[in-house]
């Protein structure tokens, strides 16, 4: 895997995907309080599939998924960074900043953190001018971290998701936006 953008926080190392990422990858992604709001868990030949498209992502467009490394322990904890949504809605193309981490590591304020860097290269490195995020009404987790990136949801942009069933519980999401000028009118303040 090539050497690419990393990121640093206080706490957090955001950098390219290790061979060694895949065994706890693949954990994190079997574990079903971890995928509460997502259709279904991975198994470890998805996640490892998945870990290769994020690795090509890198390549195609500059940016993508970093794995979290703590910064400290060096301890794998999970991801965030950017990607682009593969589906078809009111709001696409766009950028999605997403993150996904062990429950051992939620309440600390690390996907928070790790996702304030993502944006910040988006809006400074890769030159984009609106970075989204969504998910379904009852992930209140993820929709707090939205909300203390100070990303703005109008409910007029929430969607069903057209790669779910009518009937599943998690069709309706709720859409969260960043623009380039909120960004900068945050940075400074």
């Amino acid at each position: 895997m090539e050497k690419g953008p990393e990121l640093e926080t206080n706490r957090l190392k955001l950098r390219r995907w290790r061979k060694e990422d895949l065994e706890p990858f693949a954990t994190l992604n079997a574990d079903p309080v971890v995928m509460e709001h997502m259709p279904s868990a991975l198994t470890s030949r998805e996640t490892a599939l998945w870990m290769a498209r994020i690795e090509l992502g890198f390549e195609e467009f500059g940016f993508g998924l970093w794995a979290i490394e703590h910064g400290t322990t060096g301890d794998f904890i999970g991801f965030t960074g950017l990607s682009l949504p593969k589906l078809e809605a009111h709001f696409t193309p766009a950028v999605e900043v997403g993150w996904r981490l062990g429950k051992e590591h939620w309440g600390n304020g690390y996907a928070t953190e790790a996702a304030l860097a993502a944006l910040g290269f988006g809006f400074s490195d890769a030159r984009l001018d609106e970075i989204v995020s969504f998910t379904v009404p009852a992930n209140i987790r993820s929709i707090s971290v939205m909300e203390r990136l100070g990303m703005i949801r109008d409910p007029a942009d929430d969607f069903e998701h057209p790669s779910l069933p009518d009937d599943s519980h998690l069709r309706h999401h709720v859409l969260y936006r960043m623009s380039l000028d909120r960004w900068t009118e945050l940075s400074r303040t």
